[in-house]
């Protein structure tokens, strides 16, 4: 038989099955056919000696869905980019649009909480856009405890959007953290009934605000025990910061109660939100061990005192701003997030941000003034060059399961992916574990990475021989 392409003589690594061998894999139609120890014929054949061929990364988190964001998470090993914490609502928009752009990665969508949320108790059209969420991140109105009325309409939102192909429901309970714990409940049961993951941005740790409705991280595993859903929680690292001990062992534990909680984690110790968002209020900065110097504005430096913060949060709510929450050179502090990656089964995901001074996302190369965090553009090659490399945290085959098996399991829709296998999706990233590694930096925030040789999409480049290919689009939307 001849293949339309064949990744000759690489170092094959399926985390499904264990193998870790020299293989030929042989690709037509967009699917994985073939993974022989004997020679494979194809139409094109590349031999890829020395490098290892894993199945493509799936990243969990990504809010950077435009072409720019795509093509730079492209270069950084990723072949499915999926918005789940904040979702998309209403979500046949998100995916439509998209599809009409055209995508490089594979691409898919949540419905969104929020969304649905603003939309009952504050009039918004939430248009399925991450902006408008953000511009209207700081309202007081959609942060305050809703009434039975008003979760029956955000649940029949949900419920709307989960049968339009919504790959869950996210739930950014943080940014609204008076919310009535018994609407998260409701929502989980929602969830549950549709045979959906939920994705959490949890709010406060009791530890960070005693007057909280509910401890963030007791509510997550609440409603898994309580409704049966599953309950993954979003970046556990930085929502739990210091006290990640304390929120691992609770994850830990109710799973060997038999719960389903899932985790996910990134390398880096600054997060990035709407600086509008209800947590960096200065009065509740002191919560987290911050101060305004902490935050500082993705278009400008750090802020120098409560007014220049009150003043942007007023000014401009949705602009991104760095949270500085721990310093990744101290490895006391550093330890913490260590923790958050090497936990069982935690998926490496990145939170990617959408990148600013780009105005028009179809060109490439970028702006030289483009912009993001870091972990946009640098999160995988991280993970090799530090937890596997420098640090020895993760082993390479561990390293890769993490960003491809593992968040493949976590939403039911991937199960042709994060493999390879014949008969998965030929997703495939090709990378040099030598040389692998993130270039990006807080100073440098789109510097792509690099030792990913190839990226395979769907059995077609978009990355190849370390460039990337700017008309390459063959991602495709992933629905429930």
């Amino acid at each position: 038989m001849t293949y339309d392409l064949v990744l000759a003589n690489g170092r094959v690594i399926d985390p499904e099955t264990g193998l870790d061998a020299v293989r030929d894999v042989g690709i037509t139609g967009g699917v994985i056919r073939a993974v022989s120890d004997v020679p494979l014929e194809g139409t094109e054949r590349l031999d890829v000696g020395g490098l290892v061929v894993a199945p493509g990364f799936i990243d969990l988190h990504s809010h950077s869905a435009d072409l720019a964001g795509h093509r730079l998470q492209a270069l950084d090993g990723v072949t499915t980019v999926l918005e789940l914490e904040a979702g998309a609502y209403p979500v046949a928009r998100a995916y439509r649009q998209a599809e009409l752009e055209g995508r490089p990665l594979n691409y898919g969508f949540s419905t969104s909480w929020a969304a649905a949320r603003m939309s009952v108790l504050a009039g918004v059209d939430p248009a399925a856009s991450l902006e408008v969420l953000l511009a209207n991140i700081g309202r007081a109105e959609w942060q305050q405890p809703g009434n039975a009325e008003a979760t029956a309409r955000i649940v029949a939102m949900l419920e709307k959007d989960l049968a339009d192909g919504a790959l869950g429901i996210g739930i950014l309970v943080g940014y609204a953290p008076l919310a009535d714990p018994a609407e998260y409940l409701a929502v989980a049961a929602l969830a549950a009934r549709a045979g959906q993951p939920t994705y959490t941005h949890a709010r406060e740790l009791v530890e960070q605000d005693p007057n909280t409705p509910i401890d963030g991280a007791e509510e997550i595993v609440r409603a898994a025990a309580e409704t049966g859903a599953h309950m993954h929680y979003c970046h556990v690292n930085s929502t739990s910061v210091r006290h990640v001990d304390r929120v691992l062992g609770l994850v830990e534990r109710v799973r060997a109660e038999g719960s389903k909680v899932t985790t996910e984690a990134y390398p880096y110790g600054a997060g990035m939100t709407g600086v509008g968002a209800a947590f960096l209020a200065p009065e509740l900065l002191h919560r987290r061990g911050l101060s305004p110097h902490s935050i500082g504005l993705l278009s400008g430096g750090r802020f120098a005192d409560d007014a220049e913060l009150r003043a942007a949060r007023e000014r401009e709510p949705g602009s991104a701003a760095f949270v500085h929450l721990l310093d990744e050179e101290d490895p006391a502090q550093f330890a913490f997030i260590q923790k958050a990656l090497a936990f069982e089964d935690a998926a490496v995901a990145t939170d990617a941000v959408p990148l600013i001074r780009t105005p028009d996302p179809a060109a490439w190369p970028l702006p030289a003034d483009a912009a993001s965090h870091p972990r946009t553009a640098g999160t995988y090659g991280r993970v090799f060059r530090q937890l596997v490399r420098e640090q020895a945290l993760l082993s390479l085959p561990e390293a890769i399961r993490r960003c491809s098996y593992v968040p493949a399991r976590v939403v039911p829709a991937l199960h042709r992916k994060g493999r390879v296998q014949a008969g998965m999706d030929a997703d495939l990233t090709v990378l040099d574990p030598e040389t692998v590694a993130d270039r990006a930096s807080y100073a440098a925030t789109v510097a792509p990475s690099e030792g990913f040789v190839h990226v395979v999409v769907n059995g077609r480049f978009v990355v190849r021989n370390g460039a990337l290919l700017p008309e390459s689009m063959p991602g495709r939307p992933v629905r429930a």
